[in-house]
């Protein structure tokens, strides 16, 4: 379902496992990405289950699995399973997976600790919102992804002019509901699950670090796996396996993003496919794990080989995000790119702008302008790499102040 961008990893496994490739696309932004159908056997295009499923039908294909391989369609993903009678997750629940309004009402009914929040279906409504919420408040897209459209509220004084609101999500699809939340401190950390006939196996929990003790509506920085010995870890374990028990995810790949304030931990969001970033890749460079491979697997029906043994790693795993956080500008230089890329341990170069592009602040995943994977020995040596990288590397940007900095 939707096999684009980092989920464009299923089709070669697929294909490795035996199986030709049938993708299915849902939705405008999938059906018309440069290059989408490369690799596909059959390409299908519907942007609703009962529609996907008469045409799969329609061509007598014997179909073994459904697989959500973006977050766009995880919830479509549940419901085609359930029409054609194939392993799935909760289709009853599919909704609560994706959109955050039902995200948060699953969650209430649950009894799972959220933040307090409003829904609002207007831009009018969101101040009224927030002055009942209290400041600092959170506004979130109920869809979408990657923080596209996420709005720190610090104070009413922010409420004044609310006409720079993202219109379109990540997915392109128009934003017709926020979410007006009471803003959470405390540390944000990601977790990552397969599971297996109601079973859960965590693969690792990362932590999102930050340059100060600021508020922040875009959460990434530095990025790095953390292990047992960090004081939320254990915590935060029990809490997303009841997450994923409420949320009715019995098989594949999950992942959850929570934050840890005052011994308590709040759910942010939970997702019932592979994480983005850097994680998959570093999985399969530092583990035994197969992410796409034993993804099929659990929607196959097969136990995968990784529930049997305990999951290990090589080396501790990071990531770094070089923004803007300044106002927008022109991009005239990166400098000390290559002297990063000499460095031990450097992974993958992730470059967002070039020179001469126009650079905005970066609000979210698709405004990074320069971004590093990479890997260490140990958690010191992580968080060495961290500050090297950023002492050698800055963005050169000219800005209509005059300032080039």
């Amino acid at each position: 379902m939707d096999p684009t961008l980092n989920g464009a990893g299923y089709k070669a496994a697929a294909r490795d496992l035996g199986f030709a490739v049938v993708s299915l696309y849902t939705c405008e932004y999938t059906a018309t990405a440069p290059d989408h159908a490369a690799g596909d056997d059959l390409s299908y295009y519907a942007g609703e289950p009962e529609e996907a499923v008469h045409a799969v039908t329609e061509a007598g294909l014997d179909l073994r699995a459904v697989v959500p391989a973006m977050e766009v369609s995880t919830h479509i993903a549940d419901r085609i399973a359930e029409l054609l009678d194939l392993p799935g997750n909760e289709h009853a629940l599919a909704g609560s997976r994706r959109n955050k309004a039902a995200m948060r009402e699953r969650a209430r009914h649950a009894g799972l600790r959220i933040p307090e929040f409003h829904l609002v279906h207007a831009l009018d409504e969101i101040a009224p919102a927030a002055h009942d919420i209290g400041f600092p408040a959170i506004l979130k897209p109920t869809s979408g992804a990657g923080s596209q459209g996420v709005t720190l509220i610090p104070d009413a004084e922010a409420l004044r002019d609310l006409g720079g609101l993202e219109t379109h999500d990540a997915f392109d699809m128009p934003i017709t509901e926020w979410l007006v939340e009471r803003y959470i401190r405390g540390r944000q950390i990601s977790a990552n699950y397969y599971s297996f006939a109601g079973e859960h196996r965590l693969v690792d929990m990362w932590e999102f670090r930050q340059p100060d003790d600021r508020d922040y509506d875009f959460p990434i920085w530095d990025n790095m796996q953390i292990d047992d010995g960090h004081p939320e870890w254990h915590k935060v374990d029990g809490y997303v396996r009841e997450v994923l028990d409420a949320y009715g995810i019995e098989r594949g790949p999950s992942h959850t993003e929570v934050k840890c304030s005052d011994g308590e931990v709040y759910l942010l969001e939970v997702a019932a496919r592979l994480p983005g970033g850097p994680m998959v890749g570093m999985w399969t460079e530092h583990s035994a794990l197969r992410p796409y491979h034993d993804s099929i697997r659990c929607f196959l029906g097969e136990r995968p080989a990784m529930f049997e043994a305990p999951l290990t790693f090589d080396a501790r795993c990071g990531a770094i995000a070089i923004r803007n956080d300044d106002e927008p500008g022109t991009l005239v230089a990166i400098e000390g790119l290559d002297a990063v890329r000499e460095l031990p341990g450097i992974e993958e170069v992730l470059i967002g702008y070039q020179p001469g592009d126009q650079v905005p602040v970066t609000r979210d995943d698709l405004t990074i302008p320069l971004g590093f994977y990479f890997s260490g020995a140990d958690r010191d040596e992580v968080l060495r790499m961290l500050k090297e990288i950023r002492s050698r590397v800055s963005l050169r940007i000219e800005r209509p102040s005059g300032a080039a900095r």
